[in-house]
């Protein structure tokens, strides 16, 4: 896969007005970088197996059946008309972090991987809904498939404002009840959360059988503390400004963190879901991309 990485350079993205411009510059260079294949999205599903003739597409040889009967059958793949992607967007208080490397906020750019999912899911005809929280639902957008739906949805994202502080295990819990129909649950949250809470709603979500995605959303300063003098931390989501010496924290907090981010992970891949770190200095086509081209790989196996 061809990678332009300053053409998804958050730098970039952030120099671009307006979201809808942000997700088709991401999406159509991802998609201009992908091997020629006709399946791009979430959708791909094994149909059959059918013999070789002539001409064929060796790229779809079913190398196992060949090497069992000395036979040549291809994989056929259909993509199913009706998926569901349903985009979780946390729009807490501690979304609003930036660091000085960092040219968009948690929020910003998860607002742009999000409509950067949501262009490619409807430009596949397949729907995209959308939920915002924080220890609530604020806004919640039904599934729908049209340009116009889009739109909306852009609309939305734009007009997402960060407030309070998050309870993604209990709004999880919420949205399982409302998802009626089976899809892919899409979160975007830097998951700043109870990890058993948030187990228990991954947990529900995967009973009412949905396919779950958790994109961790993260600013470099929160993976590498960079940190060295002392410093007065400011509270976010109600709590209180913290005064330390960051060097002397740094490898407690560091050990702490990597437990948490383990545990997320770990809660997660339980339910059979998708754990992808995605930190806000990152190309996003190095994150969508890579987890994309992974999810096409599994289907093909």
């Amino acid at each position: 896969m061809e990678n332009s990485p300053s053409y998804f350079d958050p730098r970039t993205l952030a120099k671009l007005s307006g979201l809808e411009l942000r997700a088709r510059h991401v999406v159509e260079g991802y998609v201009s970088g992908l091997h020629r294949s006709p399946y791009h999205g979430f959708s791909i599903e094994f149909a059959q197996h059918r013999e070789y003739v002539p001409g064929d597409d060796l790229r779809y040889v079913d190398w196992k059946v060949y090497g069992r009967s000395d036979k040549i059958y291809l994989k056929q793949y259909e993509q199913e008309t009706n998926l569901v992607a349903y985009l979780l967007l946390d729009a807490s208080e501690s979304m609003l972090y930036q660091g000085e490397r960092a040219a968009l906020s948690k929020l910003e750019y998860a607002k742009t991987a999000a409509a950067s999912l949501a262009y490619l899911v409807i430009r596949h005809q397949d729907s995209a809904g959308l939920a915002t929280f924080d220890s609530e639902v604020r806004a919640l957008a039904r599934p729908a498939s049209t340009p116009s739906h889009f739109k909306e949805l852009v609309h939305l994202l734009e007009h997402t404002q960060p407030q309070g502080k998050t309870t993604a295990g209990a709004i999880l819990h919420h949205l399982a009840e409302r998802f009626t129909k089976r899809g892919v649950v899409l979160v975007f949250s830097d998951l700043f959360d109870d990890v058993a809470a948030l187990s228990a709603g991954l947990k529900h979500l995967r009973h009412r059988r949905h396919d779950v995605v958790l994109f961790h959303v993260l600013d470099r300063d929160e993976l590498e503390f960079p940190f060295r003098q002392p410093s007065l931390f400011l509270g976010l989501e109600g709590l209180p400004d913290v005064s330390v010496d960051a060097r002397a924290l740094r490898k407690a907090y560091l050990e702490q963190f990597g437990k948490y981010q383990e545990d997320v992970r770990r809660a997660c891949l339980e339910v059979g879901g998708d754990y992808v770190l995605m930190p806000t200095d990152q190309p996003l086509d190095v994150v969508l991309s890579q987890y994309l081209a992974s999810r096409m790989a599994r289907a093909y196996r």
